[in-house]
C-alpha cells in the first residue's frame, strides 16, 4: 500500500501569536482583554486546535468555493465503472431516454472534514510560532488552501472580537440602567431605616453607644471608690474585733482630733505617774489626774466610733451611687440591645447599598473601556510567512515502512513481555534458590530435545540411559545423582525419596533413570514403588507381580519374594501388586521402618518413588523415612505457588530436603537456566557427546 501511493505536496505557512512587547491599543484595553495577555502553552495549544476546527474549515470551503472542486464535492466526480454499467443497463431496459441522475447535494460538513484531513498544524518548539501546512496532490492547491486557512483564522479573530465587543456594550448599557435604579433604591431605603429606628450616628458611633461609653467610665470609678470605702471599713472593724482600742485604725491615726486628745492623754499620763510616785494612789490630786485620764480615753473612743460610723456612711453612699449608675447602664444597654437588633437590618441594607454602588462603578468603568475598544480591535496573531508552491513531493514511504516495522516490533516485544508477565512457572535455578529458598540440584532435559534428527529412542528415557550411557541425557542424570548423594556433607544419603508437586512431572521416569545409572556405576541399588494409586514402575517390568510392597508390609511375603530383577541393569525393584491399595497407614507402621532398615543393610542406595506430595498425604510419611528428599519440578509447567506449598509440606513433615531439580527441560529452545547449571551450556558441548 505504501509503495503504490501517489506523490503528494505539502505547503507550509507560519503564524506568530502576539506578545505584550508589540503595540497595544491602550492600557485599559490591554488590562481588560485577556486575549492580549502573554500566551502560555495552554493558549498556544488552544489556538492550534482552533486552526484545525471544522468551523474554520467551513469558512475556507466558502472562501475558495470548494463546492465546485470535485475533490471536495462528491457530486462532481466522474462516475466509476459500476455506475457506468448501471446506466448502460438502464438504457437497454427502457425505450425512453434515460434522464441524467441529479448530482448529489453538496455536504459542507463532509467537505470540511476532508479539508481538515489534509491539514497539519503544530507549534514550533516552545516558541509562539505555529506552522500551518496542507498536503495535496496538486502543489498549487496545497499553497492556496494553506494561505486561505491563515487568513481565515485572522479574520475569524477580528469577527469574534468585534461581535464580542458589540454584545458587551449592549449588555453593559442595559445593565447600567438596572443597577443605577438599584443603587438609588438601596440608598433611599437605608436612610429611611436610620431615621425610623433612631440610628443616627456621630463620630462613627450611635448616640446610645456614646452614652453607654460615658456611663461605663463612671461605673468603673464608682466601683473603685466603693471597693476602697468597703475595704477601709472592713479593716477598721477587723482591728476592733481583734481587741484593739481603735487607736491604730488608719483614719484615727490621721484624725487631728484624735491626735490632740492623744497629746493631752500623754501629758495627763505623765502627771499621774509623778503624783503616784510622790503621793500614792489615795491622794486627791492623784484621783483627780486619773479622772482626767479616763475622760480623755472616753473622748478618744467616742471619736473613734464617729470615725467608724463615718466610714460606714461613706461605704453606703458608694454602694448607692454604684447601684444608681448600674441601673442607668442597664437601661442604656437595653436600649442598645434594641438598637443592635435594628442594626442587623441596617448592616444588611448598608451592604446591599455598597454592593450595588460597587457593581455600578465597575460596570460604568467597563462600559467606558469597551466603548473605546469598539472599532479598533486587532488580531492576536500575524502571518510571518505565506505558503509557497512546493516544488518537491513529500517522500514518506521510507518513514511509513520504518514506522510499520517499528510497530510490528513493538507489538511483538509487547506480546513477549505480556507472556513473560503471565508466566508463573519455574524455568531456572535462580528462581528456585532466590524466590523459594531451596537448593537447586540440576536439570533433566527432555529426551527429544537432545536427540539428533536420525536418532531414535524407542524405549524412552529409562532405556536410553542404558543404551547410551555416554550421552548428554545420561550425563544429566548422573549429575543429579552426584548432587543428591553429596547434598549432606558428612552424612551418607542411602535412602532417597523422589517426589513432585503434581502428576506428570517425570517423577517415576527420573527415579528409574537414577536407579539404573547408580547400578551402572557399580552400586547395589533397589527401587521401591511407593505410589499405591498409580503403580508407575510397572511399565519397566516384564510381567505383573503377584506380591509386592503391600504384602511385604502386611507380613504376607518375605523380602526376597518381592524383589524383582531389573532386566537391563543390576538394580533390584520392589513393585506393587495389582491389589495393592489399602486404607491402612502402612508407611507409618513399624513394619515400614523395619523394612527401610533391612534395605539399608542389604543395598548401597535405596530409591523411593512416591506419590505427588500435594495430592497424597502419605507421601509426607514416606519422605520422612528417607535420608534426603528430592522434589522434581516440570520445566515451565509447574507454578511457583505449587512448588512453594510442596516445600512447606515437606519441611513440616520433618524430612531433609536435598533440593529441587527441573525435569523435561527442552534444550532445543532458548534456555532460561542459571549459568551454574551445566545444561545451559548444551549448545557448546553438544558435539562433544555426539562424537
Amino acid at each position: 500500500v505504501v509503495l503504490t501511493q501517489a506523490p503528494k505536496y505539502r505547503a507550509t505557512a507560519t503564524i506568530a501569536l502576539n506578545t505584550p512587547s508589540q503595540p497595544a491599543i491602550g492600557a485599559a484595553a490591554a488590562a481588560t482583554n485577556n486575549q492580549d495577555a502573554t500566551p502560555d502553552s495552554a493558549t498556544v495549544e488552544t489556538e492550534v486546535e482552533v486552526l484545525q476546527s471544522r468551523a474554520l474549515a467551513q469558512r475556507v470551503v466558502k472562501d475558495l468555493k470548494l463546492d465546485e472542486d470535485p475533490e471536495f464535492n462528491g457530486g462532481l466526480r466522474k462516475a466509476g465503472p459500476l455506475a457506468a454499467l448501471q446506466n448502460i443497463t438502464s438504457m437497454f431496459a427502457s425505450q425512453d431516454a434515460v434522464s441524467k441522475p441529479p448530482p448529489k447535494a453538496f455536504d459542507a460538513n463532509a467537505a470540511a472534514d476532508a479539508l481538515v484531513g489534509g491539514l497539519k498544524v503544530g507549534r514550533v518548539g516552545l516558541t509562539y510560532l505555529i506552522n500551518v501546512s496542507y498536503q495535496s496532490k496538486d502543489p498549487a492547491k496545497a499553497a492556496k488552501i494553506t494561505n486561505a486557512f491563515t487568513r481565515a483564522y485572522l479574520f475569524a479573530q477580528l469577527d469574534s472580537k468585534s461581535n464580542a465587543t458589540s454584545y458587551a456594550n449592549d449588555w453593559l448599557s442595559d445593565r447600567l440602567k438596572q443597577v443605577r435604579a438599584q443603587v438609588e433604591a438601596a440608598d433611599t431605603e437605608l436612610q429611611s431605616y436610620k431615621i425610623a429606628n433612631n440610628l443616627m450616628s456621630s463620630q462613627g458611633a450611635t448616640l446610645t453607644e456614646q452614652e453607654i461609653s460615658t456611663l461605663d467610665q463612671q461605673l468603673a470609678m464608682t466601683r473603685a471608690q466603693q471597693a476602697e470605702a468597703t475595704a477601709r471599713l472592713a479593716t477598721a472593724k477587723r482591728q476592733l474585733a481583734s481587741g484593739s482600742t481603735g487607736e491604730d485604725v488608719g483614719e484615727a491615726l490621721s484624725s487631728p482630733v484624735v491626735q490632740q486628745l492623744r497629746q493631752q492623754r500623754a501629758i495627763t499620763s505623765k502627771t499621774v505617774a509623778d503624783l503616784q510616785g510622790r503621793y500614792g494612789d489615795k491622794h486627791p490630786e492623784m484621783l483627780k489626774a486619773k479622772r482626767e485620764l479616763a475622760d480623755i480615753d472616753s473622748q478618744i473612743q467616742s471619736e473613734i466610733q464617729r470615725i467608724i460610723s463615718n466610714l460606714d456612711a461613706q461605704a453606703q453612699v458608694a454602694r448607692e451611687r454604684t447601684a444608681s449608675i448600674e441601673s442607668s447602664v442597664s437601661k442604656s444597654r437595653g436600649k442598645l440591645a434594641g438598637n443592635n437588633r435594628a442594626m442587623v437590618r441596617l448592616n444588611e441594607l448598608q451592604r446591599n447599598a455598597d454592593a450595588a454602588r460597587t457593581l455600578y462603578e465597575t460596570l460604568l468603568n467597563r462600559y467606558k473601556e469597551t466603548s473605546v475598544e469598539k472599532g479598533v480591535q486587532r488580531t492576536n496573531a500575524r502571518i510571518v510567512s505565506d505558503a509557497a508552491v512546493p516544488k518537491a513531493a513529500v517522500d514518506r514511504k521510507s518513514v511509513s515502512l520504518l514506522l510499520g516495522a517499528m510497530i510490528a516490533l513493538a507489538f511483538g516485544g509487547g506480546g513477549v513481555i505480556f507472556a513473560e508477565a503471565l508466566d508463573n512457572a519455574i524455568s531456572d535455578g535462580d528462581s528456585i534458590e532466590d524466590e523459594l529458598g531451596a537448593s537447586y540440584l540440576g536439570a533433566i532435559p527432555l529426551l527429544s530435545s537432545v536427540l539428533d534428527a536420525s536418532e531414535q529412542a524407542p524405549g524412552g528415557p529409562e532405556a536410553y540411559v542404558i543404551d547410551r550411557p555416554l550421552s548428554s541425557f545420561t550425563e544429566a542424570v548422573r549429575n543429579l545423582n552426584a548432587s543428591v548423594l553429596f547434598s549432606r556433607i558428612g552424612y551418607p544419603s542411602e535412602v532417597i525419596a523422589i517426589t513432585s508437586s503434581l502428576p506428570g512431572e517425570g517423577k517415576t521416569t527420573t527415579a528409574v533413570c537414577l536407579a539404573r545409572t547408580l547400578a551402572l556405576s557399580g552400586k547395589k541399588v533397589v527401587l521401591v514403588d511407593c505410589d499405591l494409586r498409580q503403580r508407575a514402575v510397572m511399565r519397566i517390568l516384564a510381567e505383573e507381580p503377584k506380591v509386592g510392597l503391600v504384602e511385604l508390609l502386611n507380613g504376607d511375603a518375605p523380602l526376597d519374594s518381592v524383589l524383582v530383577d531389573d532386566t537391563v541393569s543390576s538394580a533390584k525393584i520392589i513393585p506393587l501388586s495389582n491389589n495393592s491399595f489399602t486404607p491402612k497407614d502402612l508407611f507409618g507402621s513399624p513394619a515400614m521402618k523395619s523394612f527401610i532398615q533391612d534395605l539399608r543393610d542389604r543395598f548401597d542406595v535405596v530409591v523411593l518413588d512416591t506419590a505427588p506430595v500435594l495430592l497424597v498425604t502419605e507421601t509426607r510419611t514416606v519422605v520422612n523415612l528417607a535420608d534426603v528428599c528430592v522434589l522434581l519440578v516440570r520445566w515451565r509447567k509447574t507454578t511457583k505457588r505449587a512448588v512453594g506449598t510442596s516445600l512447606k509440606l515437606i519441611n513440616s513433615s520433618g524430612a531433609t530436603l536435598a533440593g529441587v531439580a527441573l525435569t523435561q527441560v527442552d534444550l532445543s529452545k532458548t534456555l532460561n537456566l542459571s549459568e551454574s547449571d551445566p545444561s545451559s551450556y548444551y549448545n557448546a558441548y553438544k558435539k562433544y557427546y555426539q562424537s
